[in-house]
């Protein structure tokens, strides 16, 4: 599977599935190898994507009438 052609809830899907399949030691050698260099590779684009997602995530706060900043979110905790 391409992670390039999946969206992020799709990419995150197929590298549970790719675990699931690691995970259960029974998966043929060639065919582990193949899961996991395409489990590296999801996990890489899901990260991008999470970083990009977490740079575009931002709020408008207004601290003075009439005027409004551009602030990085901070959630509460």
């Amino acid at each position: 599977m391409n992670e390039n052609k999946l969206n992020f809830e799709e990419s995150l899907k197929r590298l549970e599935a790719i675990t699931r399949a690691l995970e259960a030691s029974e998966t043929p050698l060639e065919e582990a190898l193949k899961l996991f260099e395409e489990g590296t590779a999801l996990v890489r684009a899901l990260t991008g994507a999470l970083d990009e997602a977490t740079q575009r995530v931002t709020m408008l706060q207004n601290p003075a009438a009439g005027s409004v900043e551009e602030a990085d979110f901070t959630p509460a905790q």
